[in-house]
């Protein structure tokens, strides 16, 4: 350690009075060590405050002498001391890790489901912890309870610093379960007019059998029995029967529609974010009657840490209410479109598409497509038992 502070210089010596030069550098102050002769060559090493002193020696006794210094703390900044750009930047890097790192960076919420993060974080904003906030400026047992009683879904909240991240945990409120009475007496009826397919009874009487046509309404399962000296039991009548059964769908779509279109004019804007500041950087003004946003962020990062300071840009594009005329082939690939979103998201996952039949029917102004499905499907559905 003691070489990187004040600098090691490798020196070669050679020359008729080699030894007058060793003689000469043992009888002075100069620190000299690592030496040897090799082929009438003096190797050695001495520390950079001594070189000049070395370098008259040797010029005195006629020696030729070159000189390495080894790169070390003490070379590297004098080699680099007229560098300010480097200098300034250590510094400046090193103020702004200090000053980081006793400030709110970012917020990360953690336990919550029902409560939106959005709703949180205004909370926190409220009591002044937001991005750029002193950490010592934090009464984290204040602010826990009073989170809690401002957000009225949160049972209980923590909070935690990790670095310049505040953790807030929660834990949101319980909802009491609606009770559903299973013992109420029902029977079970056809949903849809169809061929019964599956059955499994958990609770009354079946009253169809696998391959029943059964109109919808039709009573499936029976919750009221008689047992053999005919008291009459009453049941929540329970049971899984499956069956196939039709439904039409019917989708339509205009060689016409007005629609808001794009006009190709754009807008733009800049805007500097400081923590929780916004200053635009750019002048004008979005005057757009009509248009859509696009936003792009991008923050600083320092010593591999974003930090909320960076430039938000809005592009905005004007867009104009316009008719627009589809071709034949457009609108069916449009309404076949539609026929998917349909099927995957409003029939249920345990529903089979058997079959599908699609007819369509062409008209002045639009195109009709009936589609007609094939479906196997639960086709159970209660029907509470009215007593006297």
């Amino acid at each position: 350690m003691k070489n990187q502070i004040k600098g090691c210089v490798r020196i070669n010596a050679s020359g008729k009075n080699l030894y007058k030069f060793i003689n000469a550098l043992h009888d002075s102050d100069v620190d000299c060590f690592g030496q040897y002769c090799r082929n009438d060559v003096f190797y050695a090493e001495i520390y950079r405050r001594d070189l000049k002193e070395v370098q008259e020696i040797a010029e005195n006794l006629n020696i030729e002498m070159t000189s390495f210094e080894y790169d070390t703390i003490s070379s590297t900044v004098i080699r680099h001391k007229k560098r300010f750009g480097i200098i300034a930047g250590i510094i400046f890097v090193t103020a702004i890790s200090l000053y980081f790192s006793g400030i709110i960076m970012t917020i990360e919420i953690q336990g919550n489901s029902k409560v939106s993060d959005s709703t949180i974080i205004t909370a926190l904003e409220q009591l002044n912890i937001k991005q750029g906030t002193p950490i010592k400026d934090i009464n984290f047992p204040y602010c826990e309870n009073e989170l809690r009683l401002m957000i009225d879904d949160v049972a209980w909240a923590g909070m935690h610093i990790t670095g310049n991240r505040v953790v807030v945990e929660v834990t949101e409120i319980v909802e009491k379960p609606e009770m559903i009475n299973d013992r109420i007496p029902c029977n079970v009826v056809s949903s849809q007019d169809a061929y019964i397919t599956y059955t499994s009874i958990y609770d009354g009487q079946l009253m169809h059998k696998v391959g029943d046509y059964v109109p919808r309404g039709t009573m499936l399962i029976n919750g009221v029995t008689k047992d053999e000296t005919g008291h009459v039991n009453l049941h929540h009548a329970m049971g899984k029967i499956t069956g196939t059964y039709e439904e039409t769908v019917t989708f339509e779509g205009n060689y016409k529609i007005r629609q808001y279109n794009p006009t190709g004019e754009t807008f733009s804007q800049k805007t500097l974010k400081l923590f929780s500041f916004e200053i635009p950087v750019s002048f004008g003004k979005n005057k757009f009657e009509n248009f859509t946003t696009e936003e792009n962020e991008k923050y600083l990062k320092v010593l591999g840490k974003t930090i909320p300071v960076g430039i938000v840009r809005n592009r905005f594009t004007e867009t104009e209410l316009s008719e627009t005329t589809y071709t034949e082939e457009e609108l069916s690939a449009k309404i076949m479109e539609k026929i998917y979103l349909y099927e995957k998201n409003f029939l249920d996952d345990d529903i089979k598409i058997l079959e599908r039949d699609i007819k369509t029917e062409k008209k002045e102004e639009s195109i009709e497509y009936i589609v007609t499905y094939k479906l196997e499907g639960d086709i159970c559905e209660q029907k509470e038992i009215l007593i006297k």
